[in-house]
Formats: C-alpha cells, structure tokens, sequence
C-alpha cells in the first residue's frame, strides 16, 4: 500500500483468492474492534463497509497518519503499517479460531488518494456504503449492518468514524444522504475509485 500525502484515500482489500474473510459476527465486531486500535489512533474514518469476502474505507490521512513507523527493518507511514497490523492481527486470531494456516488477506492492499478531482471523495463515500446493496447482500444500506451507513444515517450512534470531519471535507447533505447513496454511479466515475 503506497500511501505518500495527505488526502482523502479509498483503501480496500479482500481475502486471498476471494475467500470469506469475516464467518461470523464476532468476526466483523472483532475486525472492527482492532480498527479502532490501528487505524482511529492515526487518522480519520470517513467511512467503512465489510463485506465477507472484502473491506473499504475512506480515511483522511492527515501529518500524524504520515509519521513514520518502523517494522522490523522497515520504515513506513503510521497509516501504512496501522493497516498491516490490522490485517495481520485479525488474520492471526481467525486462523486460531478456525484452526487454519495461510494468508487470509491479498498481499497488496489497495490506496487510491480520490481527492485528486471534485467528485472522486464524495462518490467512493456512497460506492462503500452501496456496497451490500449492489452485492445483493440488503436490499437498502441501512439493512447492512457492516458498515457507517447507519452512523450517518442516525440510525446508530457509532463511534468508529469522524462525522463532523467527512461533514466537512465532503460538503455532506445529510437531507439527501438516502437518495445520494443510492444514485448509480457512472462508470468513468468508478474508474477512479478503483
């Protein structure tokens, strides 16, 4: 993950050839928990969604997100290896768990800096909240529980996200939040995203 200036970054990744990466509730709970340790602790969440076989967020990496960290031998970004732990960590337990071996992430997780043009922050926002929708995993964002949608929405009072700073650097119309999200996103749009 190449993570070099502040901005506003989509960061995804999903299990090792597709495979499900969260098989329970405890799982997500679990996930998110260690989110809050690796990731909260370096930079704003703008937004989130886990899927079972995925993950998105949309995080504001500001100076302290940029501070180096050391891992062994190497030097990193603190967001860059709040990330990596993450995944390792929670790869670790559900492992132990499942009495498994074996990478359960792909090797590389993706950072795609979205504000480099107007509309690519506020348009990776909706795309993790529509998600589940589009998966045909709910049939509205609020039917998922896995992600920030219901934050925003004020159907849960989560604590995982900065909402005054998304509010502020995604000019957020909380009136039409539903109709927003829901709006099909074009595909030159998605592109960079993706």
């Amino acid at each position: 993950m190449k993570i070099q200036n502040r901005g506003i970054y989509h960061i995804y990744n999903r299990g090792n050839n597709q495979q499900t990466i969260f098989f329970s509730d405890e799982n997500y709970l679990y996930f998110l928990k260690k989110c809050s340790h690796y990731i909260k602790s370096c930079s704003d969440i703008l937004a989130w969604c886990l899927m079972p076989n995925h993950f998105h967020f949309l995080i504001n990496v500001t100076e302290e997100s940029l501070k180096p960290a050391k891992s062994g031998g190497i030097i990193m970004p603190a967001i860059t290896n709040g990330f990596r732990l993450l995944q390792s960590s929670y790869a670790k337990g559900v492992n132990k768990q499942l009495n498994r071996s074996g990478n359960l992430f792909q090797q590389k997780t993706k950072a795609k800096l979205t504000n480099e043009a107007k509309d690519y922050s506020i348009t990776a926002f909706h795309y993790i909240h529509q998600n589940p929708v589009s998966a045909h995993l709910a049939n509205t964002p609020e039917e998922w529980s896995y992600s920030s949608y219901k934050d925003y929405a004020g159907l849960r009072n989560g604590t995982l996200c900065n909402k005054q700073k998304a509010g502020e650097l995604l000019n957020l119309n909380e009136i039409d939040l539903y109709n927003e999200t829901m709006r099909k996103i074009e595909t030159g749009l998605l592109k960079n995203i993706l």
